[in-house]
């Protein structure tokens, strides 16, 4: 039996608004998703907070896992992540403790140290509230205080919220999370399906610090992995030319909608960024099943993941369905 057999898959979702589309239809089609891979015996579905971008309808983080918990039944829900800078932990401790106290074990909180969006967007999102990544550690212990059991005198509580012990993930694409992570005992999230460059170090300063706490008792590490799976290798390489579009977008300032696929790349980018797109995407694991399995055992065994939560963005739904059902398919 193969790692990948007995490795937890996941999603994480970016909710992708077609070029044709609407932020209802991608939520819609974010449900249809989660539903499937439920069906398929995934560990979790997570949601991505991202703001003032045309391409991504999952903003309202927490209001978006509200519409997946009340029509799935036993998927894990989280945000992957909630941007803590851009929110009071009041107000975190809140949504999430609602959504635990409606859904009780099926809610998780995965928490981002950057901002996510520019700094017009960054101020929008706060107004007077000052923040910035480098409260970040203050900012967890404290959500992890008005998350937890309430104490004698405690003047400020998030109701609902408190003594719910809402499972709390630090997610990081740079080094200074795996710290933190490994020094309070929580469990880490690396951002490799679109900043690889860190993984190894990242998840190598994790294992080597990491304090046994109350919630975990050694490592557990969940790394992220662009996937395009297919029947063929040349359908998915087709299908993943609506991704290279949407990153050369990305770094072109452009709009992020999603485009339909491309019989070729020629001529749309220029060499340097072809390449850039190449480092943004270096984990993508894009193929027919042979493939997709090859890659897979490989990232495993160089990596030993305890699990790997998987993006998809490809133009037509029933073609991510279909992805996440061929992945299923190699266990």
């Amino acid at each position: 039996m193969t790692r990948l057999a007995t490795t937890p898959l996941a999603v994480l979702d970016l909710a992708p608004i077609r070029d044709d589309g609407s932020p209802a239809q991608a939520m819609h089609n974010s449900l249809a998703l989660a539903q499937h891979v439920e069906r398929l015996g995934f560990s979790r579905y997570w949601v991505a907070e991202h703001h003032n971008m045309d391409g991504i309808a999952s903003s309202a983080t927490a209001v978006l896992l509200g519409y997946l918990a009340a029509n799935t039944s036993t998927l894990r829900l989280g945000s992957g992540g909630i941007m803590l800078p851009n929110h009071a932990p009041l107000v975190v401790a809140e949504q999430f403790g609602t959504l635990a106290s409606l859904y009780p074990g099926r809610i998780e909180l995965g928490l981002g140290r950057a901002p996510g969006a520019d700094q017009a967007t960054a101020r929008a999102l706060r107004r007077d509230r000052l923040g910035s990544a480098d409260d970040f550690p203050q900012d967890v212990e404290e959500l992890q205080a008005l998350l937890g059991p309430r104490q004698p005198g405690q003047r400020v509580i998030a109701m609902p919220g408190a003594d719910t012990n809402v499972p709390i993930w630090l997610l990081g694409s740079s080094l200074f999370s795996a710290q933190l992570a490994a020094q309070k005992g929580l469990p880490y999230a690396f951002a490799s399906h679109f900043a690889p460059r860190y993984l190894h170090q990242a998840i190598r300063i994790y294992r080597d610090n990491f304090q046994p706490s109350a919630v975990l008792d050694k490592p557990y590490v969940m790394i992220g992995v662009p996937l395009i799976a297919a029947p063929t290798d040349e359908e998915a390489e087709f299908l993943a030319t609506s991704v290279y579009q949407r990153v050369l977008a990305l770094m072109r300032g452009e709009s992020l909608v999603l485009r339909p696929p491309v019989a070729s790349m020629v001529g749309r980018w220029q060499p340097h960024e072809q390449q850039a797109v190449g480092d943004f995407l270096g984990l993508a694991v894009i193929g027919g099943p042979e493939k997709v399995r090859a890659r897979l055992d490989v990232l495993l065994e160089q990596t030993q993941a305890d699990e790997l939560i998987f993006t998809c963005d490809v133009y037509e739904s029933a073609d991510r369905l279909r992805s996440f059902e061929i992945l299923a398919g190699l266990r």
